[in-house]
């Protein structure tokens, strides 16, 4: 029988996009909103990985946390330049973990 996460239920931020060519400072950026994530209220974890997709799923504890990083002044700047710089698309998509269990 699996242990029951302490965070259950809890929320994910699955985020999904196609980059454009090119670095132009994204890297610098996306340590810093890992960093500045991590520092946040209601903060539980992220995973991420990149190839021709993206994907990062970060957690959250509920949707109000979720809700005042999305407010968050360095992360709305990361949001602009990503709109203007660094995404051809992307998909934002919010779920209620109910359950979770690993190998």
């Amino acid at each position: 029988m699996s242990k029951k996460n302490e965070f259950t239920p809890y929320y994910a931020v699955i985020f999904t996009s196609t980059r454009t060519e090119g670095d132009n400072e994204y890297s610098k950026m996306a340590d810093r909103m890992v960093e500045l994530a991590s520092q946040q209220d209601g903060f539980i974890s992220l995973d991420s990985a990149r190839e021709e997709i993206g994907i990062t799923v970060s957690y959250w504890r509920n949707l109000e946390s979720i809700k005042k990083w999305k407010a968050n002044s360095e992360h709305k700047i990361a949001q602009q330049k990503g709109k203007s710089n660094w995404y051809k698309n992307y998909t934002v998509r919010i779920a209620r973990v109910e359950n979770e269990y690993s190998f």
